[in-house]
């Protein structure tokens, strides 16, 4: 792993846990065109009471608004966990180039574990795909996320 892939999923887990401080889960995301750092996210699904509100898709959003175009064909993208259904079929329509994950989802993650959008073969767009970057740091947020929501309800 490179240390500027580390540099970046750090950057998204800052993000992480701003969603985490506002009982959101914990999920964070930045992208990066030609070295800078064009838009972050984090989870506001509860904050915003909008289903569609994950990281992913605000930093998709804010990334297309800074470049001025629909193509993200040069950025990446770092998240914390693997992108789920959703965040992965709008990667795949902004064509970004490549995708940096933390903790793989085994129960909705899109982009190798329980199904892959990012790179499937009857799409237009197919993207680079790297997980495991700071995996533990990044699962080890979000499993004491929901232990403090499991608390909580009980």
């Amino acid at each position: 792993m490179g240390r500027i892939d580390e540099i970046y999923m750090r950057e998204a887990i800052k993000e992480a846990r701003k969603a985490f401080e506002a009982d959101e889960v914990p999920v964070g995301a930045v992208i990066v065109d030609n070295g800078k750092i064009v838009a972050r996210g984090h989870n506001q699904v509860e904050c915003l009471k909008d289903p569609t509100a994950h990281a992913e898709m605000i930093a998709i959003t804010s990334a297309a608004s800074c470049l001025g175009s629909k193509w993200l064909n040069s950025s990446s993208l770092y998240v914390t966990i693997e992108p789920c259904s959703m965040c992965a079929g709008a990667l795949v329509l902004s064509r970004i180039k490549n995708l940096y994950f933390g903790a793989a989802d085994p129960k909705t993650g899109a982009c190798g574990s329980v199904t892959n959008i990012v790179n499937h073969k009857k799409l237009n767009h197919r993207i680079k795909v790297k997980g495991g970057i700071l995996k533990e740091e990044c699962g080890s947020l979000l499993s004491e996320f929901f232990k403090k929501k499991r608390r909580e309800n009980n």
